[in-house]
């Protein structure tokens, strides 16, 4: 009898997690790791580094040491809402990737495809006018002034030819 009562006596106790963990995150059309701190996990998204991460995070009054995966709904949209518009969350303007724009003049921050197409539209600008820096991009030559007698070959054989003696 007494055996049979301490074994009625343990029980396990079930936990149920509420905080719904999620291995992917999508935000800015990226997939996100959530096992991953939220600092870090921010950084996969393309124009967005450590510090602008930060920064976006602080803003949100979301800790850099969370994983992402345990992020809620809210918090996503709060820094989704930060990368869209940093300017109206009070994010200085020397920290943005596009000062002064070309075409509009204004200061922004891109990310991932905007990023893209922006930088293949400078390129293409650059090509059209036929400057030094369009044609080193057209012709795949180094452009920033780099030496390219040793570096750069590319799969071209890196040696000395000799001639063959008769």
């Amino acid at each position: 009898v007494n055996k049979k009562n301490k074994q009625e006596k343990k029980m396990s106790i079930v936990v149920s997690q509420k905080d719904e963990f999620q291995e992917l995150l999508r935000i800015c059309n990226t997939n996100i790791d959530g096992k991953k701190s939220t600092l870090f996990a921010l950084t996969k998204i393309k124009g967005i580094g450590r510090r602008f991460s930060d920064v976006i995070l602080k803003k949100c009054g979301v800790s850099g040491t969370k994983r992402a995966g345990n992020l809620t709904k809210e918090e996503i949209k709060k820094i989704t809402d930060v990368i869209n518009d940093p300017t109206s969350f009070k994010i200085p303007e020397w920290f943005f990737n596009r000062r002064k724009d070309r075409k509009t003049g204004k200061y922004s921050h891109l990310v991932s495809n905007a990023l893209d197409m922006s930088l293949r539209e400078d390129l293409e600008r650059l090509k059209k006018i036929r400057c030094e820096r369009g044609l080193r991009h057209a012709l795949g030559l180094k452009v920033r002034g780099q030496h390219t007698k040793t570096s750069g070959r590319r799969g071209k054989t890196v040696g000395v030819s000799h001639k063959k003696e008769k």
